[in-house]
């Protein structure tokens, strides 16, 4: 019988069989092997749940054996996960190969099985991530298995040397959660980035600080340009302590929260305004956050004015086209039109609803040119 088989990690193929708990959680992730006539059935996955009825068994352990089968069936998710991606990835590579329209294959064969791009580039990358670990010799073959899916997932994103900490505690046997991973990870991230102050990397390993707390601001400070980061580090080197690094952590995200969002604010576009003068005296005032959250909600309105505006457009063409349509003949038809009118003209009412105490709200849409528009404080 001609045999098909995808390359990759030689392990035996299990026979046919009810898989329990034990089992379930030994077995390696094994080659694809596809015949060219009918297939063998896939083998079974069958849980030994506990009875929810029965009285003779506690809630505690009740819900470890629970827990016990979530945890097989996170690693036969990453199992499949990652055979799904090294199918899609030989599918792509396939395509790459040349020839007018290039890739079109690998897409109507996402179609056909309805993947969007987006999970299908995801599962790839989970595959050569698995690849690079257990390729690359970190990992042993049968240690995925100590992996939960998310696990996996964050140590394929962690830095070199987190993957070489965890893939070691996975090769001795050891049971690796996605908490165990980002603790390593702030751990290594709070003891070494070169983003922080030396005493606060000397005080974190020294346990001293809590990598929890200092992994966040390393986050936040990347986002920020160099003098700015600059300032910070300042503040920190002055007073290197827990509470000085919630707030030096929340400077940050203000500051890169408000200015992303003010790169969007259309209504900062009318004049020359310096931003991040603004900011600066905002938190002088410590009320950088305020004007963060107010910059935010600026943009989200100018978003939704960009809605609402759309479907006003569509909705009084809509209405415009029915009312031609109709006649005397279909009252009912005429008596929805009417309704619509509300929402469909110049001048817009709106109910709140019982939430809002039974309030409306008007709008009144006015379309300018760019020209004629005027500063919101002109009466």
């Amino acid at each position: 019988m001609h045999e098909e088989r995808i390359s990759g990690w030689d392990a035996p193929r299990p026979e046919r069989h009810t898989m329990s708990f034990a089992m379930a959680a030994s077995i390696p992730i094994p080659s694809v092997a596809v015949s060219s006539s009918l297939s063998p059935e896939p083998p079974m996955l069958q849980l030994d749940l506990p009875d929810p009825d029965r009285d003779d068994i506690s809630t505690m352990e009740f819900l470890a054996q629970l827990e016990q089968a979530w945890a097989v069936c996170d690693r036969f998710d990453l199992q499949t996960e990652i055979l799904r991606g090294r199918i899609l990835k030989a599918v792509r590579d396939r395509e790459k190969r040349g020839g007018e329209g290039r890739g079109a294959g690998f897409l109507q064969w996402l179609r056909e099985r309805e993947i969007s791009k987006t999970r299908a580039y995801s599962l790839i990358q989970l595959a050569e991530s698995a690849e690079d670990l257990v390729g690359g010799g970190m990992l042993e073959q049968s240690s995925v298995n100590q992996f939960s899916k998310r696990a996996f997932l964050e140590t394929a994103q962690a830095d070199p040397e987190v993957q070489l900490m965890i893939s070691e505690a996975a090769n001795e046997g050891q049971e690796i959660t996605r908490k165990q991973v980002r603790r390593l990870t702030d751990e290594f991230t709070a003891a070494t980035s070169p983003l922080l102050p030396e005493e606060i990397r000397q005080r974190t390993q020294e346990n001293l600080l809590p990598p929890r707390a200092v992994a966040p601001l390393v986050k936040e400070l990347a986002k920020l340009p160099e003098p700015q980061q600059e300032d910070l580090r300042k503040v920190l080197r002055d007073e290197p302590e827990l509470d000085r690094i919630k707030d030096v952590t929340n400077t940050a995200r203000w500051i890169t929260k408000a200015t992303e969002s003010g790169v969007a604010v259309r209504a900062f576009q009318q004049g020359e305004l310096d931003l991040e003068k603004a900011m600066q005296e905002a938190q002088r005032l410590d009320a950088l956050g305020l004007l963060a959250d107010a910059v935010g909600q600026a943009q989200a309105l100018e978003s939704a004015v960009l809605k609402l505006h759309t479907s006003w457009r569509r909705l009084g063409g809509l209405q415009e086209r029915l009312w031609v349509e109709s006649g005397s003949s279909t009252p009912y038809l005429r008596d929805v039109l009417n309704a619509l009118q509300t929402l469909s003209g110049a001048t817009m009412r709106v109910s709140l609803g019982e939430l809002a105490g039974g309030k409306r709200v008007r709008l009144q849409l006015v379309e300018e040119a760019p020209d004629q528009l005027e500063s919101p404080l002109a009466p």
